[in-house]
């Protein structure tokens, strides 16, 4: 993402109107967590209704999209609440380093033969471990 996406633009990607919705309620800072932005890419922690927050990852540059959510929307509510809030917050936020969770699923999305974003970590392995298998969101 060299420009900064608009809000029109993020919620152009949301698969139906529910999901506009809730994205919109998540795109302010008081769910998020941990996040930051660089080399194509934004990242984030969201407080859901469980004890761990969700990880949310976006390659800009697909756009594809993980999140550990149980949704099988594409994008989920997370990543559209993490794009709202990254259009509108103005600036970077958060490092420009990935953390090691986004980091593995970035570098394994843009390697060679990785260009559908389906990547899986296994059992023991990061946020895998602690809940539902992330399961990588190519844009449709």
């Amino acid at each position: 993402m060299g420009v900064r996406w608009t809000s029109e633009q993020v919620l152009a990607l949301a698969p139906d109107d529910a999901s506009r919705r809730a994205g919109s309620r998540l795109g302010t800072a008081g769910p998020w967590s941990g996040r930051g932005s660089g080399d194509g890419a934004v990242w984030g922690l969201c407080k859901g209704s469980g004890r761990v927050p969700y990880r949310t990852v976006v390659d800009t540059t697909g756009p594809a999209y993980l999140c550990e959510c149980p949704s099988r929307k594409l994008p989920c509510k997370h990543a559209l609440g993490l794009l709202l809030l990254h259009a509108s917050d103005g600036s970077e936020a958060g490092g420009t380093d990935a953390p090691d969770w986004a980091g593995r699923w970035l570098a394994a999305r843009r390697a060679p033969g990785g260009g559908d974003g389906s990547v899986r970590t296994p059992p023991g392995d990061g946020p895998a471990s602690r809940g539902p298998s992330p399961v990588s969101h190519p844009a449709p």
